[in-house]
């Protein structure tokens, strides 16, 4: 499974435009062939940091995932409106039973 954890600090005047725009990729990306998972959180200590939760069955999935048009245009948007370069981390990992 590849799991990736990403977050986006963004503008305070931009923060309901980033969060619509969050979650209307969310839900398009749940739809994906081989996404087990998705989706976005606003940090408890920094309510402007958007926070994004991903499970994605192999590495292909994902690769497909980044090739989605509408993923790279919202990558895009979702960097118009932060502060700092979103930032992303992808793990190769094993569920465990428990």
């Amino acid at each position: 499974m590849i799991l990736v954890i990403g977050s986006a600090i963004v503008r305070d005047n931009g923060f309901d435009q980033a969060l619509a725009l969050s979650q209307e990729h969310v839900a398009r990306s749940r739809a994906e062939p081989g996404c087990l998972a998705h989706a976005v959180h606003i940090d408890a200590e920094n309510p402007l940091r958007l926070v994004f939760v991903e499970q994605w069955a192999d590495p292909a999935a994902l690769a497909q995932h980044f090739k989605v048009p509408a993923s790279r245009a919202f990558a895009k948007a979702l960097s118009g409106l932060a502060v700092e370069p979103p930032a992303m981390a992808v793990y190769e990992t094993a569920q465990v039973a428990g």
